[in-house]
């Protein structure tokens, strides 16, 4: 069979199974049983598919059938120019939270010697991205799961991020350490509204998408302790469900702690960062 031949099939198949992006995701995972990048696999369309190749590429395709995320079977996603490695211990990073990384790359680039952390740094993405993006900047993250953890510090080595891991809830594992920036993507999603995500969302783990009955819990805690670590003019922001950005600028007004609050949006036009100044 063809390569072409073989993407119309496998195309077919996603589907039929209902997989979202049932064309992009066939040729994805061919490109990655192939070892070419995705326009190559097009051009050699005519060409025949080793029996070896075909058996890999139907086990993978069987999977993705079963709707498990394709970052999980590619064990890759690309993320703010780099690629990471992901499996089901971790959250798959999203494209909006690059939005996030870019207010922290601007931020850190105005100071000399500054400190960031990445609070529930789940695969490691925006550590990375920060430390890459900004090698002057001394850059530690912060994780519950030490599985998540162990997958942050595969990507930290992967690029050669030096970053500084803490395993612990929330900020309790930080006490006495302060920063110039604290960026967080904390799990935001209404507990009752979990169970009826998307069948790929399903399989990442609970833990990193559960905010509470009101999807807030997180935040609030954050906002109450935040400003203990952070230095004078060290900024705090956010990645928030795409309501939940004025609750969350409530919760920081709330606590007369933090100044030049403000709603930023992502790469969609979506209030999604909330950020804002210690006072």
């Amino acid at each position: 069979m063809t390569i072409h031949q073989t993407l119309t099939d496998a195309t077919r198949q996603l589907t039929e199974a209902q997989v979202p992006d049932p064309a992009q995701d066939a040729l994805l995972m061919l490109a990655s049983i192939l070892n070419k990048d995705p326009l190559s696999v097009r051009l050699d369309g005519a060409k025949e598919m080793s029996p070896d190749d075909s058996a890999r590429y139907r086990a993978l395709l069987l999977h993705r059938a079963k709707r498990e995320p394709l970052q999980y079977l590619l064990r890759e996603q690309w993320f703010y120019g780099l690629p990471f490695y992901v499996d089901n211990r971790v959250l798959i990073p999203r494209q909006e939270t690059e939005s996030l990384c870019e207010i922290g790359i601007q931020h850190l680039k105005k100071l000399a010697a500054p400190a960031a952390l990445d609070l529930c740094t789940g695969s490691g993405a925006i550590a990375v991205t920060l430390k890459h993006n900004c090698p002057h900047a001394s850059v530690s993250a912060a994780d519950l799961s030490k599985d998540a953890l162990s997958v942050a510090k595969e990507n930290a080595r992967r690029h050669l991020a030096k970053i500084t891991f803490f395993q612990g809830d929330l900020l309790t594992p930080l006490a006495g350490k302060t920063f110039d920036l604290i960026l967080s993507n904390p799990p935001y999603i209404e507990t009752e509204a979990c169970k009826t995500l998307q069948t790929e969302v399903l399989q990442e783990p609970l833990m990193a998408l559960d905010g509470g009955d009101d999807g807030l819990d997180f935040y609030r805690r954050i906002a109450a302790g935040a400003h203990q670590h952070l230095n004078a003019g060290g900024l705090l922001a956010m990645e928030v469900g795409s309501t939940q950005a004025q609750a969350v600028a409530d919760l920081l007004a709330a606590k007369n702690t933090y100044r030049d609050i403000a709603i930023v949006r992502d790469l969609y036009g979506l209030d999604r960062i909330v950020k804002a100044y210690k006072e």
